[in-house]
């Protein structure tokens, strides 16, 4: 079943890729074979799902819905880049990092459901990544977590899809 197929499956509907506002940054680098997401936040068509601070204004359910929103709209980009989900090879890293007070400690537990999206569309062997998990005091426009990920890729007889 390819990742397309896999996604129709699932119901998940990924967006286009995301357009910086004001700021000089890209939703995707590539090089090579190795894809670069920008942090994504968790807008479902350009409105916040959530907003604050995980464990204080929102619950540890509400911030895994924010992670796993979040991966679906890395996804969307990485699809916007690529053309197709199929050209992924494998996830290699997603570093989270987490909007929350100092003394919360639950935050690989609010990114596991971002994970759980990866490996149900990509599998353990491709989708299974390593992981950082980064509490903060604060990110921009209150989001209570922005996700990047590392992903290999195939190429296009030797060029990098970009």
């Amino acid at each position: 079943m390819s990742y397309e197929e896999k996604l129709n499956q699932l119901k998940i509907n990924l967006p286009t890729a995301f357009t910086p506002k004001g700021v000089s940054l890209l939703s995707v680098k590539q090089a090579g074979n190795i894809l670069y997401t920008s942090g994504h936040d968790c807008r479902v068509r350009d409105e916040l799902l959530y907003q604050g601070k995980v464990g204080t204004d929102l619950t540890i359910e509400e911030g895994r819905e924010a992670a796993k929103q979040t991966v679906i709209n890395c996804l969307g980009s990485i699809k916007s880049h690529l053309g197709s989900l199929n050209h992924v090879v494998q996830i290699i890293k997603m570093t989270g990092y987490i909007n929350c007070q100092s003394d919360f400690d639950q935050l690989p537990h609010i990114l596991d459901s971002a994970s759980d999206v990866l490996i149900s569309i990509f599998g353990v062997e491709r989708g299974g990544h390593a992981r950082s998990a980064i509490g903060v005091e604060s990110l921009p426009y209150r989001i209570p977590l922005e996700i990047e990920l590392v992903v290999e890729v195939k190429t296009r007889e030797g060029k990098s899809f970009n």
